[in-house]
């Protein structure tokens, strides 16, 4: 029996606000890390170093993103 579903529409209205959400929660995940990396050792350091780099790298894609989107809705 074929369906008769039609594709929700692109609603892109909030995801500026989404992304700044998401960047202020990584920036949080960061800070956190980084009180955490005070009582780490050796091993535990560097891979709270490196997921650090990664989450800032995260950051860096989506301000990109929100730029991208902001440019969208003008």
């Amino acid at each position: 029996m074929p369906r008769d579903h039609q594709p929700k529409p692109d609603d892109r209205s909030d995801n500026v606000e989404k992304l700044q959400d998401m960047v202020q929660n990584t920036i949080e995940n960061i800070e956190e890390a980084e009180e955490t990396m005070r009582y780490a050792s050796g091993q535990d350091k560097q891979n709270i170093r490196e997921k650090n780099k990664k989450r800032e790298e995260a950051i860096e894609g989506m301000r990109a993103e929100i730029k991208d989107e902001a440019r969208h809705d003008s």
